[in-house]
């Protein structure tokens, strides 16, 4: 019977177990090889580091104001901070701000040839820069030229992350355009947020994000600060300039020194605590270990003068130790006197101990990384080119300048040319330029009729001869335009040939010789090699 049993377990099938019965591990069994991110999960290094995930806007709102003020605060009180900015002002718009290129589609344009296009494409140039120039014509407060307002549009983005500015039009007997630019601190856009009615941190957007209008705090005639509802357009006319660069899904600019306000804490905190430790190191602290009572002590360290005394005996003063001390004062204050104390005590100096020496090295990892996070080379924001080469200055600079050109394009470019289309619209409605067609022709074409770039300072240059020599080579050589190689100079091909023509036509006049001097070289070689005396080469 007992065997009978047995031959009826060992036969039962696996399946037959009940289904609460625990799963039994296969011990001898190896880990299943896997492929995943993160293998280390349970690392040590990942247990307290646990960040939501969460929309790019979220992170902006949540984070906005409190790293405005600090970076604000910082610009205000940092040296390295502020010519940093003023470093980047200079390589996007220079010292006089960007200036317009005009370049109209001409093959998007009816009835118009390519002269008398160039030639209302000019006259466009100049009235666009007259009124650029003019405070009183650009400038809603009449303090600032166009130029003036692209550098507070640029430190508005470094130090907010976005540029707020509106486009009223105004009416004033000194002025003959009505468009203005007023610029607003971005802070004065509100957090509102209300998913309801379409707004997130002050800005209303239509359905696929559009912005519809912006809530902004305004002053109004009895100096109250009050929020205001602002359209974004007024049918076909801008009203609002708001300029930013974010994530996907974002609608409002944060500072891009929000990755570094750490460090720039620490190179505070650095800096404050190595000032405080050299002037602790110029003063000291003296002890003196002694059986004598205190009150002896501090008089043996006075001279008689400071004693009140008036030159009594110091045994007055001493009266256990007079033998000693009636010839022997210790003096902190003289330089190179020794003092002979009495037997038993003993006098100690007290300095304070080094911080670092590791300082400089220190500052210098704090300054790469807020370099880096500028879109600045360590040397330019320093001054420091002490272990720089020319081709370490070069490969550097060649590195960092399409970021310059980025921030050129996409925050003063967008700047002003949404700027020189509301102007480009009064002045054709208005009359004060001919448009071929006219208005209703314009209205149609605009696109095409109002498409310009934007030149700012040419690219920084460690050797100017050698950069010069790279560009005559490579036009020689017929791979470089003349508008590649003006573009590289921060000028425009049409206004580099017109001012050629006219000074031709001057020497002429003057009968002076030709201005031109270059000598046929179609291989470079002069140029490769260096050779300073091209002739002493073709006569060899």
């Amino acid at each position: 019977m007992a065997k009978r049993n047995n031959r009826h377990r060992s036969s039962a099938p696996q399946s037959a177990l009940p289904a609460s019965a625990p799963a039994v591990a296969d011990i001898g069994s190896k880990p299943k090889a896997s492929s995943q991110f993160m293998k280390g999960g349970d690392s040590s290094f990942y247990f307290n580091w646990r960040p939501a995930l969460r929309d790019a806007r979220t992170d902006v709102q949540v984070g906005y104001s409190d790293a405005v003020a600090r970076t604000v605060d910082a610009v205000h009180n940092s040296g390295w901070l502020a010519g940093c900015i003023e470093q980047s002002k200079a390589n996007i718009i220079g010292g006089i701000g960007l200036r317009l290129a005009h370049q109209p589609d001409v093959s998007a344009l009816d009835g118009w040839d390519k002269k008398e296009l160039n030639d209302w494409s000019r006259m466009v140039e100049r009235r666009f820069e007259m009124w650029c120039d003019d405070r009183n014509e650009c400038d809603a407060s009449g303090k600032h030229t166009i130029g003036m307002l692209q550098e507070q549009a640029i430190e508005s983005y470094y130090t907010h992350g976005e540029v707020l500015g509106l486009l009223p039009q105004i009416d004033r007997p000194n002025a003959i355009t009505r468009l203005k630019v007023k610029m607003l601190p971005p802070h004065k856009l509100v957090q509102d947020t209300s998913e309801s009615f379409g707004m997130y941190q002050g800005v209303t957007h239509g359905q696929w994000g559009y912005p519809l209008k912006y809530r902004v705090k305004m002053m109004t005639n009895y100096g109250v600060e009050q929020p205001l509802d602002i359209m974004a357009y007024d049918q076909t006319r801008q009203q609002v300039l708001h300029i930013f660069k974010g994530a996907v899904g974002q609608v409002r600019g944060i500072t891009p020194f929000v990755h570094v306000l750490k460090t720039l804490k620490q190179f505070d905190q650095l800096s404050d605590a190595t000032l405080t430790k050299a002037l602790m190191d110029a003063l000291f602290a003296a002890t003196m270990e002694s059986q004598s009572p205190t009150t002896d002590l501090l008089q043996a360290l006075q001279d008689e003068d400071e004693q009140g005394i008036g030159g009594a005996s110091v045994t007055d003063l001493l009266a256990t130790k007079a033998a000693w001390y009636e010839n022997t004062k210790i003096d902190l204050g003289r330089s190179g006197r020794i003092a002979h104390l009495f037997p038993g005590e003993k006098l100690t100096f007290n300095t304070t101990s080094r911080i670092s020496g590791d300082y400089e090295a220190f500052v210098k990892i704090l300054l790469r990384e807020l370099a880096r996070c500028m879109g600045l080379s360590f040397e330019s924001v320093t001054g420091d080119y002490s272990g720089a080469t020319y081709s370490s200055v070069r490969m550097s600079g060649s590195e960092l300048w399409p970021l310059t050109l980025s921030r050129r394009k996409h925050i003063a470019g967008r700047f002003m040319s949404e700027i020189f289309i509301a102007w480009l619209d009064e002045e054709i409605m208005a009359g004060r330029i001919p448009f071929k067609g006219g208005v209703f022709a314009y209205l149609a074409q605009r696109k095409a009729a109002a498409r310009c770039d934007w030149r700012g300072p040419p690219k920084p240059q460690a050797d100017d001869l050698k950069a010069a020599k790279a560009m005559e080579v490579l036009k020689r050589l017929g791979i470089a335009s003349d508008e590649q190689l003006c573009a590289e100079l921060g000028t425009a091909d049409e206004h580099l040939h017109e001012q050629r023509a006219r000074e031709r036509d001057l020497r002429e006049e003057y009968d002076l010789p030709d201005g031109d001097t270059l000598t046929p070289d179609p291989t470079g070689d002069e140029l490769l090699n260096d050779n300073p005396n091209p002739v002493k080469k073709e006569n060899a």
